[in-house]
């Protein structure tokens, strides 16, 4: 028997161009950081295309395949057998071992495939394809061979050493943490925010949070379900610093000064503007919302326009083409939902009207918004010194 490891395969990273190394690098530092959080030591390696990971001693595989699932940049993980004499009598023997230890006496069909990048190796790719698919019907009579749509897929690669696998676990995708930046996203207790947290980070982007909280409107409850959305997450986006506002006397201003059927725009617009001030703080380059066009009347096309007139930072909504039942399975595929359809109202529900505005006209809001004049500004900064901030890991 070979020595065990895990081929950890990416697909997107492999179209970058000069720079794919850095890609390459930053998605070991986050395979290493993932498997840290488990018993066991792993050594990570980055060699011709491919990544590999070697276990050292005892640990749990279903926990390595787990966490190493959640990286995002890794598109499957198989196990592999590293065989370091790949002699060919050694390698068939080798494969052979390896076919037999993961399928016992089954009867299946099955193709080789070849990757050969040891040039010097004296059989070529559809050699090894040819010749190792005899050894194996010869050594397994119940298999049978079938090129075109086999029950299983035996790989050999031949590099300084032989590597052998079958199984592919399949992997979180996209780019590796730390390649892109980072945003503050505008975590709600809702199901839509959590989803656009993890699909921005899954592209490369690190995840600060902010969330705004209404007590006593908002109970306390209803803050530590959203930080159990920051942890559930946090297995796919890292360590998340969540900041909790206390909206409270912003909000109830806003309801005495102004036209409440404008109450979720120019809260909205307040919610903003803190966000963006926290994403300077923090070194952020953009915001993040869970918004998609048409689902309430604060996410029309003329009430996203109002809000986003209050940045200047780019603001990234990932859903916004989405129907709700495409954002719920995605909810579901990453185990929030369960957690956001908890009954725990936040600030933006508690103080919705009864008819607000579909379509918003920027003149009249900022006219209405000159009714706050007196105290929102210190109100603000009031808000901004009292921040809590909550450090999130899984």
């Amino acid at each position: 028997m070979g020595k065990q490891a895990f081929l950890c395969k990416y697909a997107e990273i492999g179209i970058k161009g000069k720079n794919r190394y850095k890609f390459e690098n930053a998605l070991c530092e986050q395979i290493r950081h993932r498997l840290s959080k488990i018993d066991g030591e792993f050594t990570v390696v980055r060699e011709q295309g491919r990544i590999y990971v070697e276990a050292d001693g005892d640990y749990d595989f279903e926990d390595a395949i787990e966490e190493m699932s959640h990286v995002f940049g890794v598109s499957g993980i198989s196990p592999v057998d590293v065989i370091e004499d790949k002699n060919w009598d050694n390698l068939t023997v080798a494969v052979g071992d390896f076919v037999e230890r993961q399928y016992g006496s089954k009867s299946f069909s099955f193709k080789v495939k070849c990757r050969r990048s040891d040039k010097g190796y004296p059989l070529t790719s559809p050699e090894v394809c040819v010749e190792m698919g005899g050894y194996l019907l010869e050594r397994f009579p119940g298999l049978s061979v079938d090129v075109h749509e086999p029950d299983v897929y035996i790989w050999v690669e031949v590099r300084d050493k032989a590597f052998v696998y079958s199984k592919v676990y399949p992997g979180a995708c996209g780019m590796p943490l730390g390649t892109n930046g980072k945003a503050m996203l505008l975590l709600s207790g809702g199901i839509d925010s959590p989803v656009a947290g993890y699909m921005i980070a899954k592209r490369g982007v690190y995840i600060d949070a902010v969330y705004f909280h209404a007590p006593p409107y908002t109970s306390e409850r209803a803050q530590q379900k959203v930080v159990d959305l920051a942890k559930l997450i946090s297995r796919y986006v890292g360590p998340i610093r969540l900041h909790v506002v206390n909206f409270t006397e912003i909000q109830m201003y806003i309801y005495e000064q102004c036209p409440h059927e404008e109450l979720t725009i120019i809260m909205r617009r307040y919610m903003m503007r803190i966000a963006e001030k926290l994403a300077l703080q923090n070194d952020c380059l953009g915001l993040i919302t869970g918004e998609s066009i048409g689902q309430v009347a604060s996410q029309t096309m003329h009430s996203l326009a109002a809000t986003n007139e209050v940045c200047t930072l780019p603001v990234y909504r990932p859903l916004i083409g989405f129907d709700k039942q495409e954002i719920v399975d995605i909810s579901e595929k990453i185990g929030t939902f369960e957690t956001s359809i908890q009954p725990f109202e936040d600030c933006c529900t508690i103080f919705v009207a009864k008819h607000p505005v579909t379509r918003p006209e920027l003149k009249v809001i900022r006219r209405s918004e000159e009714n706050l004049i007196e105290k929102i500004e210190d109100m603000v900064n009031t808000a901004m010194e009292t921040i809590q901030i909550i450090e999130i890991d899984e």
